[in-house]
């Protein structure tokens, strides 16, 4: 029988974990995962257990790879190929099980670092790009050769960027390329100016430039599908890129190319519209999406500030996976706000969708910090680490006595004005065990109670002392549809 809070049994076995058999053919193998590379990674760190991580369409692979890794290597290789999160994040969890040393994640990866120290290794892919139809493509939309602009792409074609960048330089004066993010070697040092790191990305800006003056050139996707939810990583970049500045898509293998911003603008539309769900909001569900990601725990304190501070009440819930059937079993919860990664965050929804909405944690951010956004900073981070304080995009909650909390707020849902949060300190853990009422009684604030009595029907009464006591009786036979005492009609 299916569990209403975990993913049923059956579904696991009856899903197809990439294509059965080898995907890659054998002289390609070499190349494709990058096997040299990770190679020199296992001997220069002197690990004898490795943990090999595989999302579900490559593990047809990962016996291969495991195998030559090693013959290779001589270390001991262990296949990790089922995440309890998303399989973009480092599963950090797993290999401490395995006993390994080091951990070599295969396929698109979110690049968020992990909580715990671990040595990590990532093979993107290399993705075969035509670097002539790019070169037209990018030509094309970009007339003006002194414009600056920003090469972008999709992880698995991020090795070609130079390449590309090499075609391009001649004639485009102003022109950036983006690397992926990834950890610098052990005992090496940072690049001198340190680049700016920012949507999984490093961009080695000039001094006195800005990210927001570049507009963004995309080498990625597929010509086939044009559906933007099957890509979360490029929605990170649409969401959080500077609006005004244009961005094209171009497809690797055919050198199409696409204006992104009608569904940039949809993307937003939507955005806001969470917003304002949150705002009109009284419960607030926070999933616990990633347990492998640096400052998780963090960030779930930091929510759960926010939402009091705005007078809502907050759940923590940790389901694994959200899906649906695990989500309706909290009809209170209003909304949800999933602390996964960047990626996580932003991935599409199951075909059934949820009966509540599904937030980021930076739409709650906006929804219960007046403050927020900072002036001249684009609203939607896709990262909780954005939010926390440290970082540039962090903004503090105004004290008590502030006017943003009083100024006047109209739900753009429902058209009715928004009553003023009763700001509550959250360092004092009376605040939640107790609440005073006008007649200075003080009783257990319980939200499960207060829910309970909402509710017209409460379940069975006991009334204890309170019914008189009589003897047992037969009661009646049969079935529903045809008891032996009402004859037959």
């Amino acid at each position: 029988m299916e569990s209403t809070f975990s993913s049923p049994a059956e579904a696991a076995l009856q899903r197809e974990a990439g294509s059965p058999g080898q995907l890659t053919p054998p002289e390609d193998l070499h190349r494709v995962y990058e096997l040299e590379r990770v190679a020199e990674f296992v001997r220069d760190l002197g690990c004898q257990r490795v943990a090999l991580q595989f999302p579900d369409q490559l593990l047809g692979d990962a016996g291969a790879v495991a195998a030559r890794l090693e013959g290779t290597t001589g270390s001991k290789m262990f296949i990790l190929g089922d995440t309890a999160y998303g399989s973009c994040c480092v599963d950090v969890l797993g290999a401490e099980q395995a006993g390994a040393q080091a951990l070599v994640h295969f396929g698109p990866a979110c690049l968020s670092p992990p909580a715990r120290p671990l040595p990590v290794a990532f093979v993107l892919g290399q993705r075969s790009v035509q670097l002539e139809l790019c070169a037209k493509a990018f030509e094309a939309q970009n007339p003006d050769g002194k414009a600056p602009v920003v090469l972008l792409s999709e992880p698995a074609c991020a090795h070609a960027l130079e390449a590309l960048a090499t075609l391009l330089r001649p004639r485009y004066l102003d022109l950036l390329v983006s690397s992926p993010a990834l950890p610098l070697p052990v005992g090496s040092c940072s690049p001198e100016p340190e680049p700016l790191e920012r949507f999984g990305r490093r961009f080695p800006l000039a001094p006195g430039r800005c990210l927001e003056e570049y507009g963004a050139f995309y080498v990625g996707g597929s010509a086939a599908s044009a559906d933007l939810d099957l890509d979360p990583d490029l929605s990170r970049l649409l969401l959080g890129w500077a609006p005004g500045q244009p961005f094209f898509t171009c497809c690797p293998d055919t050198g199409q190319t696409q204006d992104e911003g009608v569904r940039a603008g949809r993307l937003k539309a939507r955005r806001h519209y969470l917003v304002e769900r949150a705002k009109d909001a009284r419960v607030v569900g926070l999933l616990a999406g990633t347990l492998g990601v640096a400052q998780h725990r963090e960030a779930l304190a930091h929510l759960r500030n926010l939402a009091q501070a705005a007078g809502k009440r907050s759940y923590v819930l940790a389901l694994g996976r959200p899906t649906p059937p695990k989500l309706a079993n909290f009809p209170e919860v209003d909304v949800f706000v999933l602390l996964a990664c960047p990626l996580g965050a932003l991935a599409p929804q199951p075909s059934g969708g949820f009966f509540r909405p599904v937030l980021a944690p930076c739409e709650l951010e906006a929804a219960c910090n007046p403050a927020w956004p900072p002036a001249g900073l684009a609203p939607h981070l896709t990262h909780y680490a954005d939010l926390l304080p440290g970082s540039p995009f962090h903004v503090p909650l105004p004290p008590p006595d502030s006017e943003l909390w009083d100024t006047p707020d109209v739900s753009l849902i429902t058209g009715e004005l928004r009553p003023p949060p009763v700001w509550k300190p959250s360092d004092d853990p009376g605040c939640l065990a107790l609440t005073l009422r006008p007649q200075l009684e003080l009783a257990e604030s319980s939200p499960a109670a207060l829910y309970l009595s909402s509710r017209s029907w409460q379940g069975l009464q006991p009334r204890l002392g309170q019914t008189p006591v009589t003897g047992a009786v037969s009661g009646r036979r049969g079935i529903a549809i045809a008891y032996e005492d009402e004859g037959s009609s």
